[in-house]
């Protein structure tokens, strides 16, 4: 299965990905605004609608509804 962002765009190990709505983070204070750049991104073999990556020490997962490729 492939893993896609809202537009449809095919996305991969490694890319560069731009939030398109702001985002609070369960069980934790950060929130993640509109237009953040997240960078180095893995995909989750077993989910193509979610995506793993580092948000200063944490490991967080975003739903890929949430992203567009940068």
């Amino acid at each position: 299965m492939e893993t896609k962002d809202c537009n449809g765009n095919v996305l991969n190990d490694g890319d560069t990905v731009r939030l398109t709505k702001d985002l609070d983070v369960k069980g934790s204070s950060l929130s993640m605004k509109r237009g953040d750049k997240v960078k180095n991104i893995r995909l989750i073999s077993d989910d193509p609608d979610n995506i793993e990556c580092r948000m200063g020490k944490s490991t967080i997962f975003i739903k890929t509804c949430f992203l567009k490729k940068a």
